[in-house]
């Protein structure tokens, strides 16, 4: 999800073209966080102080990558880490957009490790013929990139559902790959849904025939459900997603428990596990990441009260997640001091 990705009537749709114009970022680079007084071994949110909306991280080595929706003129920044917590710009992981593409709209990238030396990132960009959002796919040999896209057409595009966005890869136990991606029916006003496909074993083209897997039915979810992943926890299958519009209050993070990377999948009855309070705005368009044991996620929020801006958009907040009865339980939005990874 990110900054232009729907089009509403009224005040939304003027901060949308407002933030399309200014190139979906804000002028501040992302700064890492301090910790929490002298103590080293504390942090305290948002770890990316800056508008870096819809982040994910791998981990090569003893290094962490973040990357996020287009800004500052990178259509695909990332940062690195040693511990989650103090970030560093790493410059732009994808600095050629492919023909078919244009610039300005290079949403919710993600990437994979498939060997040490071949990394795919999946991402969300402007396909010029169909004018719709669409997936695309890049090589690189190193997890900072550069990536490369050598493809002569988008890889999902669905542009007659308003088009393809917020792809995520994921590799099950069994060693099989597969893409999670949304079509963003919300632009055209209909049905948002969650899809699956398998991916080859190079991670470049989809095997088979997509599967539906959710769209938006409950109250807290608006019209429309995004930003999907897959986490596997003792063996279950989970389904995480956020809901409703990525610039009000309201949007937050919920998850589904599937069979398989093809369903069918229930929505939890506990849902949204992440939602507003006093210290951030709503959170959602999440990743999540394991250190030392600990499963953290990863995510975005505004500052309350300044949803849809751009000083300092949306933020990258880092919260731990628990397992309750195989539940997750998310220690979050946290505005306190708390031990780092």
């Amino acid at each position: 999800m990110t900054v232009t990705r729907t089009w509403r009537g009224g005040a939304a749709a003027i901060i949308a073209a407002a933030l399309l114009a200014s190139g979906c970022a804000d002028d501040a680079r992302p700064t890492a966080t301090t910790s929490s007084g002298s103590n080293s071994s504390m942090f305290t949110n948002p770890v990316v102080r800056s508008d870096a909306p819809d982040p994910q991280a791998i981990r090569v080595g003893d290094t962490w990558y973040l990357f996020h929706t287009n800004s500052q003129g990178r259509n695909v920044p990332v940062l690195t880490s040693t511990d989650l917590v103090d970030w560093t710009e790493a410059g732009d992981a994808l600095p050629r957009l492919p023909a078919w593409a244009d610039a300005g709209k290079t949403w919710a990238p993600e990437v994979i490790e498939l060997a040490p030396d071949r990394f795919v990132l999946y991402y969300t960009v402007a396909g010029r013929e169909s004018g719709r959002q669409c997936v695309g796919r890049a090589v690189a040999s190193a997890p900072q990139g550069p990536y490369s896209d050598d493809a002569d057409g988008p890889l999902i595009c669905q542009a007659e559902l308003g088009g393809a966005i917020d792809a995520s890869p994921f590799r099950d136990t069994d060693g099989s790959l597969w893409l999670l991606w949304k079509n963003d029916g919300n632009a055209i006003g209909v049905d948002t849904w969650l899809w699956s496909q398998r991916l080859a074993d190079d991670g470049l083209t989809l095997v088979g025939e997509p599967t539906k897997l959710l769209k938006q039915t409950e109250p807290w979810e608006g019209t429309l459900i995004e930003g999907p992943f897959f986490h596997r926890q003792d063996g279950r299958l989970l389904l995480f997603f956020a809901a409703n519009a990525y610039d009000r209050a309201e949007y937050a993070e919920g998850y589904a428990v599937c069979d398989s990377p093809t369903g069918p999948c229930v929505k939890a009855t506990e849902n949204p596990i992440l939602t507003s309070n006093e210290v951030a705005s709503g959170p959602g368009h999440a990743s999540m990441v394991v250190k030392g044991g600990r499963t953290w996620l990863l995510y975005h929020a505004w500052p309350p009260g300044q949803e849809g801006s751009t000083d300092p958009g949306r933020q990258v907040w880092l919260d731990e997640v628990t397992w309750v009865d195989g539940k997750p339980v998310v220690k979050g939005p946290t505005g306190t001091a708390q031990s780092r990874p």
